[in-house]
């Protein structure tokens, strides 16, 4: 008994400042096989992470477990120091506020404008409409859209849907930022410029993953890890997390 408790303060000492932790996870759809299997890393709290991966090997899976969509078929995952596995269901909304969210198909609201798109997350959170002006006009500036805050998405283009669907996922700075494929409709010169904005609220404190098939924007963000999946399972054996080459010095 003496050597259980210490192995369980050895491991909360190790995963102390871990945001996110994964423990042998698996994930299975219906009766078929597993589509994640033995799952078990850890995200730091405040990292920036890139997921990695040929196409259909389980990346947009597990960021649908991270930002609690799934459940896993088997496993533990932890989230924010808490076990969301057996959480009861009345506590996820609540959860999910803290986490932002950039999903592949955009998910814009049809009958918002783009800047009531943007403006969504706040309003959820209970800012009052004369402190919305501000901060949204400010995030469409950003994101190249201030001259669209009227429009609606079905008047959009696929990039400037991703914009806003980013500007949406940001503003309310998450303690978790997920975000899959968000430069996949996006020139490159636009693609920097988001992942530089990724980059600014990882320094404000926001802990980011962004799933991705392309290999050059590893090089865009200066210290950020890597993890790579394969076929469902963590490529490296060891389950650790590689840093990708820097980008070199201008």
């Amino acid at each position: 008994m003496r050597w259980q408790g210490l192995i369980r303060c050895g491991e909360a000492i190790l995963n102390a400042g871990s945001i996110v932790q994964f423990e042998n996870v698996g994930l299975r759809y219906g009766t078929g096989a597993e589509t994640l299997s033995d799952l078990t890393f850890s995200l730091r709290d405040g990292g920036f992470y890139f997921l990695t991966g040929p196409s259909g090997a389980g990346k947009t899976s597990l960021l649908k477990l991270l930002y609690l969509a799934l459940r896993p078929s088997r496993g533990l995952i932890r989230l924010f120091g808490e076990d969301i596995v057996t959480m009861p269901r009345g506590r996820l909304p609540g959860f999910r506020r803290r986490i932002g969210v950039v999903f592949q198909d955009f998910r814009l609201v049809p009958h918002l404008s783009t800047f009531d798109n943007v403006a969504l997350p706040l309003r959820v959170a209970g800012v009052e409409d004369k402190d919305l002006e501000t901060p949204v006009r400010e995030m469409l500036a950003w994101v190249g859209l201030a001259d669209r805050a009227s429009a609606r998405p079905a008047t959009l283009s696929g990039g400037e849907q991703q914009r806003v669907a980013i500007a949406r996922a940001v503003i309310g700075r998450p303690e978790l930022l997920v975000a899959d494929e968000p430069t996949g409709n996006v020139d490159p010169e636009m693609a920097r410029r988001l992942l530089y904005l990724f980059a600014s609220l990882n320094k404000l404190g926001t802990t980011i993953i962004v799933a991705t098939h392309d290999l050059h924007l590893l090089t865009e963000v200066s210290g950020a890890e890597m993890l790579r999946l394969d076929r469902g399972q963590i490529s490296d054996p060891t389950g650790a997390l590689r840093h990708p080459p820097r980008r070199a010095e201008a």
